[in-house]
């Protein structure tokens, strides 16, 4: 009887050797020097983009805004850090009499008209491509041309945990992970891809425990967010209650605001522990590093394919 055919292990191991080579450095610290171009885009308080310089002011950063009187202009300014301002309002005037306010496609084509020039600023400051964007309180849509032209040097941080599918802003992410029965929650760094927090995932922060956080922010004088916590899960476990849709359709007005009040103030803690610090050290302690490398979707940091989760924080350090 004839053995096994001997080509698929060699086929297996090709695949490996090929992978390897297809890795892609998202910064090459050996081949670039430890100075990176970096530009941060801004639409509020600019708060993550102070974090990130603070960690290392001695890159070349660049801030771009569609909102010229935000808070990280201001930062900007006190950083010394040269700012292009450029508002989407008049790109996407004609969308938004098509399609309605709130309603604007991510790929439709005024708003990649509005990004095409955005790049063209950037590399007209710079002679090139950038080495790094990061999305720092951005308030637009990415489209599918953002992405094409810099992935994988587009990041972004989510105060929830992608993985689990917590998306949505403000503090639904939160909420989602109370009534999916969560103890704690993350904040999320993650590589900007064509969903909407889709991206493969780079860092995720240390648990933040829900009940002793609220435990401290009651000691601290901000009250019933204990009750509001025990009320909003009484409801969903006698309603059966999993999802945050489920929760919207069933919920009282008050639950709701009760709901909304516990998950803000998750969320407001969870932006200084969190994402406050996945991001700078995203930025500086690993792809300036040029300790981070991708193939496909797949995260390698020192040589080694993350998990779906990406690095956390609190196992390995």
């Amino acid at each position: 009887m004839q053995g096994a055919p001997r080509f698929k292990t060699t086929s297996l191991r090709a695949y490996k050797r090929k992978e390897v080579v297809m890795q892609q450095l998202i910064y090459d610290s050996v081949k670039s020097g430890q100075r990176m171009t970096i530009v941060c885009f801004v639409s509020g308080s600019g708060t993550n983009y102070r974090k990130i310089v603070e960690r290392n002011p001695e890159h070349d950063y660049l801030v771009f805004t569609n909102r010229p009187d935000c808070g990280g202009v201001a930062i900007a300014r006190e950083n010394k850090h040269e700012v292009i301002a450029l508002s989407h309002v008049p790109y996407l005037e004609e969308a938004r009499k098509k399609y309605g306010s709130g309603k604007i496609p991510r790929n439709c084509p005024e708003r990649v008209q509005y990004e095409q020039q955005i790049s063209r600023l950037i590399e007209n400051k710079y002679g090139r491509q950038t080495d790094l964007i990061c999305l720092a309180g951005y308030d637009q849509w990415n489209s599918d041309w953002l992405v094409d032209k810099y992935f994988p040097r587009l990041l972004n941080v989510h105060p929830g945990d992608t993985t689990k599918g917590y998306d949505g802003l403000h503090g639904v992410p939160s909420a989602k992970a109370i009534l999916a029965g969560d103890t704690t929650v993350r904040s999320t760094l993650f590589i900007v891809d064509k969903g909407e927090d889709t991206g493969p995932v780079l860092v995720q922060s240390k648990p933040l425990d829900i009940k002793q956080t609220l435990e401290k922010l009651e000691s601290r004088g901000t009250t019933g967010l204990l009750e509001g916590l025990k009320r909003v899960t009484d409801f969903a476990t006698e309603c059966n209650i999993t999802t945050y849709k489920g929760f919207t359709e069933k919920a009282s007005n008050e639950l709701m605001v009760m709901m909304a009040r516990v998950c803000s103030s998750l969320q407001d803690t969870l932006k200084v522990k969190g994402d406050w610090a996945i991001y700078p050290f995203a930025v500086h302690g690993l792809i300036g590093q040029g300790r981070v490398a991708v193939s496909g979707r797949s995260v390698y940091i020192d040589g080694k394919k993350m998990p779906e989760h990406g690095y956390r924080l609190d196992e390995h350090r």
